[in-house]
């Protein structure tokens, strides 16, 4: 504002009330790396504080929620509430910084003239495409936890079966469980079952069924495998099952409704239970081809194999060759070898409980691998394949619950492991029909109940 020589106010244009010598495209820049520097470059410290605070108080918040760790975060985010309030909060605050940095530049260059410039104007649109690329990228992968979270944690009754894809329990996964721990500090026990489906099938067999149990407590975890070959085994209404082996007992109950009005999928968890001495409450069902494209999507995984393998007879491959050789020690395993890893049973000296074995140390190996926070970038291809390989009915809310009690687990021996063959099962008397077979030793399963599970099994009552 100035007065003339008749002691009139004349206004001044407002740019030139601004700093003089203030690079657009400077302002711009610093404003991009952090809201509200480019204004106080322009020499504008109000507007600067303006544009800077909320994101400084928003960078504050972000660090509190990191400080519990990345994949505590990612967790947090199959939350739906919290995915859909992340998604709303990066995209609110890319948009922010897209304001600050044009202002700034408006600032600097004394409005709208600055970008006529063609240098000015095209790092203001480069910088704004830096701004919407990244935070998209952020608000896809927060979309995508949750459209897999829906996928994985809701999946819903009667779904049917399909020749391919995710996990296909031909009676439909189960929405809620059928039992629930007594309270929020009573163990809780989740059977992983993988399922071993294709095209050239007509229905699923079971042949990974894992009980996994965890006392949040103490943090104790017992890994249980029940070999595929049990037969002849004890049903929850004392009648001994003698239509096959355990592996098929889903279809079975499935295709019987008469004799298991459960329906599968429910049946198989009533009788593992039943068997194992606690009950199972919730369950993971996954998909061994789409277990394989989440091997790769991680970028593989690391296992130390105890003992050679040289199994002449595996089939599995993709592209069709036979047989399947790894040599003792560390290897880092792709997709398509990790699943060999966890199928081949026929080579010299393996069998169903080795396999089993080798099972449970993928999921181990695979657990601290989705651990790495170096994976970040391959987020969203790591979420898209786990949401079309897992179905589980466990609760979203308990999640952070058994992360902690993961953390607690500084390495694989630090899981009790045990695989159901010898000394708790075993081949029937020679000429016993049914070909190869495994019969439970049930007192010597009762035995490692109570072992494992204390008072909370079953046998505790009933077994000296």
């Amino acid at each position: 504002m100035t007065i003339n020589s008749r002691g009139r106010r004349l206004h001044t244009p407002r740019a030139a009330r601004w700093p003089a010598a203030r690079s657009p495209a400077i302002a711009a820049f610093l404003s991009f790396v952090w809201p509200g520097l480019g204004q106080w470059y322009a020499g504008r410290p109000r507007e600067a504080v303006l544009f800077a605070a909320p994101v400084g108080a928003l960078l504050l918040l972000f660090l509190v929620w990191l400080a519990g760790g990345l994949e505590r975060a990612l967790v947090d985010l199959l939350l739906p509430a919290v995915a859909v309030t992340f998604i709303v909060v990066i995209l609110a605050e890319g948009a922010w910084r897209i304001a600050s940095l044009v202002h700034a530049a408006w600032l600097s260059g004394g409005g709208r003239p600055a970008f006529r410039d063609p240098q000015v104007g095209g790092a203001v649109a480069a910088l704004t495409l830096v701004v919407v690329v990244t935070h998209i990228w952020a608000a896809s992968v927060a979309w995508s936890l949750y459209q897999a979270s829906d996928r994985v944690f809701d999946p819903g009754i009667g779904v049917g079966p399909v020749a391919s894809g995710p996990p296909q329990p031909s009676d439909g996964f189960l929405a809620t469980p059928q039992v629930t721990p007594e309270t929020a500090e009573s163990r809780i026990n989740i059977l992983l079952t993988g399922i071993d489906s294709s095209e050239r099938r007509k229905h699923a067999l079971t042949d990974t069924l894992i009980v996994v149990s965890v006392d949040p407590v103490t943090g104790d975890v017992a890994m249980v495998s029940f070999p595929r070959d049990i037969a002849r085994f004890e049903q929850p209404d004392g009648t001994i099952f003698k239509k096959g082996k355990i592996n098929s007992l889903m279809t079975y109950a499935d295709s019987h409704p008469a004799e298991y009005p459960d329906g599968g999928l429910p049946t198989l968890i009533s009788q593992l239970g039943y068997l194992l001495g606690v009950p199972i409450h919730y369950y993971a069902a996954v998909d061994l081809d789409g277990f394989r494209k989440l091997i790769d999507a991680v970028g593989g995984v690391t296992v130390d194999n105890p003992r050679a393998i040289n199994d002449r007879s595996y089939g599995g491959w993709l592209d069709g060759h036979i047989g399947f050789k790894l040599s003792k020690g560390v290897h880092h395993l792709d997709g398509e070898t990790a699943l060999a890893y966890a199928r081949s049973r026929m080579g010299a000296g393996d069998n169903d409980f080795t396999r089993a074995r080798r099972q449970q140390q993928l999921l181990v190996a695979l657990r601290a691998r989705l651990t790495d926070p170096t994976l970040l970038p391959q987020l969203p291809a790591i979420i898209e394949a786990g949401s079309n390989t897992l179905r589980t009915n466990f609760p979203r809310d308990r999640l952070q619950e058994m992360l902690a009690v993961g953390r607690t687990i500084e390495s694989d021996d630090g899981i009790e492991r045990v695989v159901l063959g010898p000394p708790y099962a075993k081949n029937p008397p020679p000429g016993t029909p049914g070909g190869y077979q495994l019969i439970i030793d049930m007192r010597r399963l009762a035995k490692l109940s109570i072992k494992l599970f204390g008072n909370d099994s079953r046998y505790a009552a009933s077994v000296p």
